[in-house]
C-alpha cells in the first residue's frame, strides 16, 4: 500500500479472471474445483479493491462463449454463481457495496436471474465499491443491441440520426450508469481482451500477469496498481501537452 499513490488511483478496474481450469488441470483436480477456488479470489480482491478506495470494480465471470462449455462445467458453474452470491450479498451490504450485473442475462435460468435480481435490489442503496459482474456477458451483443436501440430510435422518431454521437451511443450501453475503465487487468498469461468491454477498454490500460485467478491476491492487485501509476496516460496528446504551462 505504501507504495500507492491514493490520489492517482484508477476509478474503475476491469479484471478478465482467467486460469481457473488450468489451474485446476495442474492441481490433479477438475476444472469445477478451479472456480470453487476462484470465488475464493474473487473476494479477496473485491476486499482489497475497497480498503484501497477504488470505485469501481467490473468482474469478467461468464462470457456468451462460455455457454459453449461442457455441459457438466456450465450448470456446477450455475449452481457456483446462485449459490455464491446468495451467500455473499449479507457481508457486501454489510460493507457498502453495490452489486450490479451486465449481460445477456435472459440466457440465464430463471433461479439465477432470481437470485440477481435480489441481490442487487438488496444492495441498491449502498454508496461504497460498485461491484459489476460480467454474467453471460458479449461487447459484440452489447454493442449490436446499443446499435439496434438508437435505429430503433431514430425509426420511432424520438431523435435524429445526427443525434448519435458517442455520448448517445454510450448511453445505450450496459455500462451507462459506469465510467469506462481505467485499467484492465487480465490474469494467467494470455495477451488478449476476449469480446470484453471493446467499447469501453478504448483508453484503459491493460496489465497482464501470469498468474493464474485463483493464486490472484491482494500483493498482485497493488503491483498492477503501481503499474498503472507509472505509465504517462497521453490520450492521443504529446508529453509536452500534458505539462502544465509553467513547465513548458
Amino acid at each position: 500500500m505504501e507504495n500507492l499513490d491514493l490520489s492517482k488511483l484508477p476509478k474503475h478496474i476491469a479484471i478478465i479472471m482467467d486460469g481457473n481450469g488450468r489451474w485446476a488441470q495442474e492441481q490433479g483436480q477438475d476444472r469445477l474445483f478451479g472456480h470453487y477456488q476462484g470465488v475464493i479470489s474473487v473476494r479477496k480482491v473485491v476486499e482489497a479493491a475497497t480498503e484501497i478506495g477504488i470505485q469501481y470494480l467490473t468482474l469478467y465471470a461468464f462470457s456468451t462463449e462460455n455457454w459453449e462449455r461442457p455441459q457438466e462445467e456450465v450448470t456446477g458453474l450455475m449452481t457456483l454463481f446462485v449459490d455464491t452470491i446468495t451467500k455473499e450479498v449479507p457481508d457486501l451490504h454489510k460493507n457498502n457495496i453495490r452489486l450490479r450485473f451486465i449481460g445477456n442475462l435472459g440466457l440465464l435460468p430463471s433461479h439465477a436471474r432470481a437470485a440477481l435480481d435480489t441481490a442487487t435490489a438488496h444492495t441498491a442503496q449502498n454508496t461504497g465499491l460498485t461491484l459489476i459482474i460480467a454474467l453471460s456477458y458479449s461487447s459484440r451483443w452489447e454493442l449490436v443491441e446499443a446499435a439496434k436501440n438508437m435505429a430503433t430510435k431514430v425509426k420511432a422518431g424520438s431523435i435524429t440520426i445526427d443525434h448519435i454521437t458517442e455520448t448517445t451511443f454510450s448511453e445505450s450501453l450496459t455500462t451507462s450508469e459506469f465510467p469506462d475503465p481505467e485499467l484492465m487487468i487480465r490474469t494467467s498469461g494470455e495477451f488478449r481482451i476476449s469480446n470484453f468491454l471493446l467499447y469501453q477498454l478504448a483508453y484503459a490500460e491493460l496489465y497482464f500477469t501470469e498468474t493464474r485467478w485463483p493464486d490472484f491476491r491482494k500483493d498482485d492487485l497493488i503491483k498492477a496498481i503501481s503499474d498503472f501509476q507509472s505509465r504517462e496516460r497521453r490520450f492521443g496528446k504529446t508529453s509536452d501537452q500534458l505539462l502544465p504551462n509553467d513547465e513548458k
